[in-house]
């Protein structure tokens, strides 16, 4: 899985949540590439959540969520963790690793943190009523500037000078972590003062911009997992 997928997943709950908090459990996480991880933690986009309280219990085939008992340690007695199973297959008690609780969690908030942080902008986001919009700012280009906000729709966007462009196509993943491709957004919001600008920049991005958007929306497609909460 590349970076950018998972980034289009991510992005992907976080509108099917409308900005409420989704939970990556340590297992998926360990499939994601190091890469991606890492920059989602350096960024803040993923910070440690408390520790699941039900988990798909391991006992048989049928893959059920279950509430995890939890023990803390005491005296010499290390802490634990147990899934009771009271199903017809009645599996008993089963030990899980605690490893298997650590969880990881984003918001629409967060999300909205990481990207101004990202464009250099100081001030705080600013939501709207849904939870779903932010205001961040406003991005100076080389001949014009222009207000821009986030959208978690369309997979998670930013508007700017009345262009909708997916963070997908100007997030890049480098060895610093997650950096934002300015000359992107320095295209557009100029485009707004030169109607020929504007049209150099949609013969020469369209097709690109159509490939992306075609691409991340077949993710979207894709069948979600149940995760743990």
């Amino acid at each position: 899985m590349m970076p950018h997928a998972v980034l289009a997943e991510l992005l992907n709950r976080l509108e099917a949540s409308r900005g409420a908090a989704v939970y990556i459990g340590a297992e998926e996480l360990r499939e994601w590439p190091t890469e991606a991880v890492g920059a989602f933690k350096s960024a803040r986009l993923l910070v440690r959540a408390r520790p699941a309280s039900s988990l798909t219990c391991p006992g048989c085939e049928k893959q059920c969520t279950k509430s995890v008992d939890l023990f803390p340690a005491e005296g010499a007695r290390s802490a634990r963790a147990y899934i009771h199973c009271d199903e017809p297959e009645d599996m008993g008690r089963m030990e899980i690793d605690l490893a298997a609780l650590e969880q990881w969690r984003t918001t629409g908030d967060m999300l909205a943190g990481s990207v101004a942080h990202l464009l250099g902008i100081t001030k705080l986001p600013v939501a709207d009523k849904n939870g779903t919009k932010w205001t961040l700012g406003t991005w100076p280009g080389w001949e014009n500037k222009g207000d821009v906000a986030l959208s978690l729709e369309n997979g998670g966007a930013l508007l700017l000078a009345g262009h909708t462009i997916p963070l997908v196509q100007i997030f890049t993943f480098n060895e610093r972590g997650l950096s934002v491709d300015r000359d992107v957004l320095d295209r557009i919001v100029d485009s707004v003062a030169s109607p020929r600008t504007s049209s150099e920049y949609s013969s020469r991005h369209a097709h690109r911009d159509a490939e992306i958007r075609a691409k991340y929306d077949a993710l979207a497609q894709l069948g979600r997992r149940n995760y743990v909460k």
